[in-house]
């Protein structure tokens, strides 16, 4: 049976500074996990955009943005992240290798999935699509996570504002999450039962996904 798990796993390829660059196979083991697990991130947020029956909530907003301006959607996942990125600097917030990758790699398996992934007619397989993002999601957070190089800019935002606010995490999180859909929804972005799905489920898919890692690891 699969376990949520409650706490960050100590992986053999965690970092021991957010910027630990170096030769060597842990080194090498640790950015191909970085960058597979921000891909197979991006790739998930692709499938709920692909339905057409509702995005990831920042994604509502990157599609609203994408709608209008010249951008695309992957484009504008890109700049909203620097523009989160820049408001670290009045928390103090300090970026890692993990949040520049965050903000590349996931933008451009954006763009990827958009481009090759085959849209659906199907209702069922709309609803596949998105419980299979919804995963993809959770496991490619649960490996970028334990990798120990950083935050990606909406973590960082979270905590921050958490640190310097002393609302709960979830509140803030849930007052970041609301303020992005909001203003992607009256820009024109896809809301609908994919978003209240993921909503719904992705912490679940992320501490499942942790779990997992966390069996595979301990010896």
């Amino acid at each position: 049976m699969l376990r949520p798990s409650r706490t960050i796993p100590n992986t053999p390829w965690r970092a021991d500074s957010t910027w630990s660059i170096g030769a060597g196979r842990h080194h090498l083991e640790r950015i191909f996990i970085l960058i597979f697990g921000l891909s197979i991130f991006g790739l998930g947020d692709s499938l709920l955009i692909i339905t057409g029956i509702g995005n990831a909530p920042w994604s509502v907003l990157a599609q609203g943005i994408s709608l209008n301006t010249p951008l695309s959607i992957g484009a504008a996942t890109f700049f909203i992240s620097l523009t989160v990125l820049a408001l670290w600097i009045p928390l103090k917030q300090r970026p890692g290798l993990g949040t520049v990758a965050n903000i590349i790699v996931i933008s451009v398996a954006i763009e990827i999935g958009l481009a090759f992934i085959p849209e659906v007619n199907d209702l069922y397989l709309k609803f596949l699509y998105i419980f299979f993002g919804i995963a993809l999601v959770g496991v490619g957070s649960a490996l970028y996570i334990t990798c120990g190089l950083g935050t990606g800019p909406r973590d960082g935002l979270m905590t921050g504002l958490h640190y310097k606010t002393g609302v709960r995490v979830g509140r803030v999180r849930l007052g970041i999450e609301l303020i992005a859909l909001s203003i992607g929804a009256l820009l024109g972005g896809t809301v609908g039962i994919g978003t209240a799905l993921f909503a719904l489920l992705i912490g679940q898919s992320v501490a499942i996904s942790l779990g997992v890692v966390e069996r595979l690891t301990t010896r």
